[in-house]
């Protein structure tokens, strides 16, 4: 599923093209995604300007004078700009309409979401209780080390929690343990403050070049533009099941946590 280099790969995509214009019309074509979609955002939207576009996590806020848009891609979902007489695909389902051109929502597994807030936005139930920003200034190793203390899950697992930070998902999760020399597997309680401090980084590190590479395309991703995400050409670990490690040469490793493939060396993540 697009993580959060696809989604901030998106937010700067579809930016430049939108923010400052006023909607001119919305077009709901399938109103069941993963929640209803609003049926009152036509009336919501219409001749309103798009102020500007921040992401939080896995989720889009399009902000407007009277509210805030919540875009979530799910599973499998895109967003394009395209023009607006370019003919709507099976599995297209929302368009936000900016005179000649729109953006459109494409999600075959419906999975996604299109949800409105007229409150403060940091408080809406889906956003309130997310960590921080990975590449923010508030997340580095202390801040997992303390959130780890007296946990047993294991730590791939616990970085992907979004109650501990946001947008660590299974692909760079796997990478980010591989460039720490942390086994997956390993309990979260038992690693060092010096180690998180370094996983920490690579968790940085990662996810900064994943977003300049546009992203991760292993099955459904393409960037606004329609482009695929280069990111796939850097993966170390992930989906390279019995070929060798780039480090090491062993074979890559692969073990379901938490009921996803997670993708290691068993020499150089050995703690």
């Amino acid at each position: 599923m697009p993580e959060l280099p696809e989604v901030e790969t998106t937010r700067r995509g579809i930016q430049p093209h939108v923010q400052g214009k006023t909607v001119t019309g919305v077009l709901i074509r399938q109103p069941r995604l993963r929640w209803l979609v609003p049926e009152e955002l036509p009336q919501l939207l219409k001749r309103r300007k798009l102020k500007h576009i921040e992401r939080r996590g896995k989720y889009l806020l399009l902000h407007f004078s009277n509210g805030c848009l919540l875009l979530h891609l799910g599973m499998s979902g895109s967003l394009r700009i395209l023009p607006t007489s370019t003919p709507a695909g099976k599995h297209d389902h929302f368009d936000l309409v900016f005179g000649q051109q729109c953006l459109r929502l494409h999600d075959p597994r419906r999975f996604g979401a299109v949800l409105w807030s007229d409150g403060c936005v940091e408080q809406h139930p889906l956003l309130k209780n997310l960590g921080p920003e990975p590449l923010s200034d508030c997340f580095h190793g202390a801040h997992l080390f303390r959130h780890s203390r007296n946990r047993r899950v294991a730590v791939k697992q616990f970085i992907m929690d979004s109650k501990v930070v946001v947008g660590v998902g299974n692909i760079y999760a796997s990478e980010a343990l591989f460039q720490a020399g942390i086994s997956p597997n390993r309990n979260c309680g038992r690693i060092s403050a010096r180690r998180y401090e370094k996983l920490a980084l690579a968790i940085k590190e990662i996810l900064a070049t994943a977003i300049e590479c546009g992203g991760t395309t292993l099955q459904d991703f393409v960037q606004a533009d329609g482009n695929p995400g280069y990111f796939a050409q850097e993966l170390q670990v992930y989906g390279r099941e019995g070929e060798p490690c780039l480090v090491c040469g062993k074979a890559i490793q692969r073990k379901t946590l938490g009921q996803r493939s997670s993708y290691y060396c068993s020499h150089c993540q050995k703690h």
